[in-house]
């Protein structure tokens, strides 16, 4: 890869991304440098003058996922380096970038991650076809034949794949349905949230980059939402640099790749990631300088504001006028020709599956509580009370739990208006609906969580279910209001995101070009706070946002999805509860019994820090089990999976998943997989120990050769003539007879069980095989029980000194002669199959074991 790399991304290459990357980096630090000045004079007001509107009536927790982790666990991966499938261990922290380790050991002893994805911009596939077709847009002017194979071939049916149209793809497979789906939640979550990646505690320094984005794609006739707006200020800024950057490398890249279509493909997707690489960090380092050097200017730009409030909303107030005059009477007949038609339908849109969503999320909080209620009936102490609220302390942050509430929301489509408004895909407002979705769930949960805690401290006394159900009420009726504000502010946002794009974009080709002189209105000290672009964008906001407003306040007034009226509450209803938010993070575990087990544990680990953290790390999803399965996928395991050619088409190799095993066993003739497979599981596990038995034998036979040889040789004549006393005919049977006793004494040493009792009973009948009137280890069952007990009783004088004297002999010379096959004689299998029809492979063989050893009782007792 490194070769593919360095041919293709030579030193003139380098140059090129180099430099586009500087040109767009200055345009956007001219940009910005204005906008910063203009969001700080904007913060600094809003901060003295306040702002209007209902205030929440929920809860805010201000740090919800301190010592939490959102899911680990193992799964399969391809790497591109060696083009094979491997076993990997996932840890998701708190940042929702994914870790992927060699094991669960690795991540256990504190090892550094073999790799971390940040999920910013990366779509989550979960087919090969539609991964395919994505892939197949990346070279548009490269079309595949039919029937080619592409260059990745999933090792199951279950895949997973992170796809981004500049940065590396990721592929994922799974065993299971209902494993696919589970990591698919798990994946969708850290998509969401590492694309809101612009924190908005930074009240400066996200809208002055936002403006600057805007206005800078503006400038090169992009209007309206995009896609890409994702990640961290770096990231989107690579993602803005490659836009125009990507198209120029395929054209001088893209006729030098060789190979076949798909070979092509992913060169070229290895080269992309390479030049996005290349300009993430070059866009790093120079927004760091930027900003750097905005905020060392910022103390003079606060002296002045502060100084010259009043002048500079003044002047500001006076451009505007001057600047409403121009553009109102334009903006107004646009609006009522292109605009107003549609603010009613796409306002439905918006609302049916985004207030489904919110629906979701309250039946969901609802149904937990209950449940909670319910188990506590039986056994209401306060420890199981602990367990159930450290669970329901993270329901917002359970990707699983809350994957329903999500979807509905995922059904949003703006169908037939997005080429009329430049909306590139809803994908920009289901994400902010799915985000502040989860943000209203946790406050009702930590609303929740300090309204019972701080019942169950002041009233002891009473039922635990009763104080639940008072708690709950109270929480729901605040999240149904909290509930209707926050969408209706999230309908007037992304109204104003479809609308406000489509006016500028008409408005400023007879526009812009007189704006440069109401410049000079401006004092040159208010300059840097006022800026002409900002307030025509202001005037064309002001004019559409009174109908958006009306639209709404008319949905709410119809108490449509269940909308309230914002002047029902408007100041804190509830001070005191309000004051329970300045309360630290209530430990369910630790003050309800369950913070003995961690001190423990804390004990344990006293000498590494590492290991304390990682254990009081709480994770917020459990771990994948399926039913009827020891464990997902054996971490210790490893699969290794051909990259095209030597995939079967039924994966019947990956032995950890017990469904797969019993689908492939479904295509199995009766009876004849099931046996065999299952024979070979009974056989495996006393395998390894009697390789150390048979090597003890070896030794044995060693030092007790000499020894045995006499005694052996005087059993074996004794045996030879009391067969030579029978008839003739009989005399090859017992031959037969003789050799497949050997063979099944070595059988019963293979299947043995190493315990001292067995290995005693096994030398026994060892023993016994060479005197036929040996009674041990027959089956109960066995139909010639009591010829054997005869010929015992009438045999017994003749054989028992050599049968007491070869009792520990002949195990080893038995054991060396054995072979591995561990299969009986076929004159044994016959005599098996005629008393014991019907029955498993292990019984026949014990029963045909029996059966030849009564007929050669019976001939020699003849």
């Amino acid at each position: 890869m490194g070769d593919l790399i360095s041919t293709h991304l030579d030193e003139g290459k380098r140059e090129v991304i180099t430099a586009r990357t500087g040109e767009l980096m200055g345009d956007f630090g001219r940009l910005y440098e204005q906008q910063y000045a203009v969001a700080l004079f904007n913060q600094m007001r809003y901060d003295i003058e306040g702002g209007g509107g209902p205030q929440p009536q929920l809860l805010h927790r201000k740090v919800p996922l301190k010592n939490k982790s959102i899911f680990s666990g193992a799964l399969f991966q391809y790497l591109e380096e060696n083009k094979k499938w491997r076993n990997r261990f996932l840890f998701i922290p708190d940042s929702y970038n994914i870790n992927y380790y060699e094991n669960e050991q690795a991540y256990d002893r504190g090892l550094h991650p073999k790799g971390t994805i940040n999920c910013a911009g990366y779509r989550v596939l979960t087919s090969m076809e539609e991964y395919l077709e994505l892939l197949n847009t990346s070279l548009p002017g490269v079309k595949a034949k039919v029937g080619s194979s592409p260059f990745l071939k999933c090792a199951t049916q279950f895949p997973l794949i992170l796809w981004h149209p500049y940065a590396r793809h990721y592929y994922f497979c799974v065993v299971a349905e209902k494993e696919q789906q589970k990591w698919n939640a798990v994946f969708q979550d850290c998509v969401r949230h590492t694309n809101n990646g612009l924190p908005e505690e930074c009240k400066v320094q996200t809208p002055a980059f936002t403006d600057a984005v805007r206005l800078y794609r503006q400038a090169h006739g992009h209007y309206g939402t995009w896609d890409m707006m994702c990640g961290t200020p770096p990231q989107i800024l690579a993602n803005l640099v490659m836009e125009t950057l990507l198209p120029e490398m395929r054209d001088l890249i893209t006729p030098k790749l060789k190979g076949k279509m798909h070979e092509r493909q992913r060169n070229w997707m290895l080269i992309s990631d390479a030049v996005y690489g290349l300009v993430q960090s070059q866009a790093q380092a120079q927004y760091e300088a930027v900003v750097q050097s905005c905020e060392a200017g910022r103390p003079p730009l606060e002296t002045t504001i502060r100084t010259d409030m009043d002048q500079i909303i003044t002047s500001k107030e006076h451009v505007t006028s001057k600047i409403r005059a121009l553009v109102l009477p334009k903006a107004e007949k646009l609006l009522k020709v292109s605009i107003q038609p549609y603010i009613s339908s796409i306002l439905e849109a918006l609302m049916e599956p985004t207030s489904r969503g919110f629906f979701e999320v309250r039946d969901l909080f609802f149904r937990e509580l209950v449940d909670m209620s319910k188990n506590l009936l039986n056994d209401g102490n306060k420890e199981k009370l602990g367990e159930h609220m450290e669970k329901i302390s993270m329901l917002a942050f359970h990707p699983v739990k809350m994957q329903s509430c999500y979807e509905k929301v995922e059904t949003l489509s703006l169908e037939g208006l997005q080429q009329r408004f430049d909306v590139s895909s809803p994908s920009v407002f289901v994400q902010r609906a799915q985000i502040l979705m989860r943000e209203q769930m946790d406050d009702a949960v930590y609303t929740f969580e300090q309204l019972l805690h701080q019942s169950l401290e002041s009233q002891e006394g009473e039922d635990l279910c009763k104080t639940i159900q008072r708690c709950q009420d109270r929480v729901i009726k605040k999240f149904d209001y909290d509930s209707s504000t926050v969408r209706k502010k999230f309908f007037r946002e992304a109204l104003l995101q479809i609308f406000i794009p489509y006016m500028l974009k008409q408005l400023s080709p007879t526009c812009s070009a007189e704006l440069p002189r109401f410049q000079e209105l401006i004092f040159e000290d208010f300059s840097r706070f006022i800026l002409v672009e900002n307030i025509f964008e202001e005037v064309v906001l002001h004019t559409v946002m009174k109908d958006i407003m009306m639209a709404v306040k008319e949905a709410a007034v119809q108490r449509r999805h269940n909308l309230y009226r914002d002047s029902i509450v408007l100041t804190n209803s509830d001070p005191n509860l309000h004051l329970l938010g300045e309360n630290p993070p209530i430990d369910w575990a630790e003050e309800y019994g369950g913070g003995q087990e961690e001190e423990e544990e804390d004990l344990e680990n006293a000498g590494d820090p590492e290991a304390q953290k990682r254990r009081r790390m709480k994770q917020v999803v459990s771990m994948i089990q399926l039913e009827g399965t020891a464990s997902v996928l054996p971490n210790e395991s490893c699969l290794d999976v051909p990259a095209v050619d030597n995939i079967p088409e039924e994966v019947t190799e990956v032995r950890s998943d017990a469904s797969l095993s019993q689908k492939s066993e479904k295509h199995v003739p009766n009876g004849t997989k099931e046996d065999v497979n299952r024979n070979a599981v009974e056989e495996k596990p006393p395998t390894n120990g009697n390789t150390l038995k048979e090597e003890e034998s070896t030794t044995e036979k060693s030092l007790q050769d000499t020894e045995s040889k006499s005694a052996i040789d005087c059993a074996i004549q004794e045996i030879e003539n009391k067969v030579q006393e029978g008839e003739h005919e009989l005399r090859t049977p017992k031959t037969a007879e003789s050799s497949s006793s050997k063979e099944e004494t070595a059988a019963e040493e293979v299947d043995s069980a190493p315990n001292c009792q067995e290995r005693a009973q096994l030398n026994q009948a060892v023993t016994n095989k060479d005197t036929p009137s040996s009674t041990q280890d027959k089956p109960l069952d066995s139909p010639v029980t009591e010829v054997e007990v005869m010929t015992a009783s009438d045999q017994q004088e003749n054989h028992i000194k050599a049968s007491t004297q070869d009792s520990h002999m002949e195990k080893p010379i038995f054991s060396s002669q054995h072979d591995d096959s561990g299969f009986q004689s076929p004159t044994n299998e016959e005599a098996g199959e005629e008393h014991q029809t019907g029955k498993e492979e292990c019984n026949d063989s014990e029963t045909g074991e029996d059966t030849g050893k009564g007929e050669s009782a019976h001939m020699d007792h003849q």
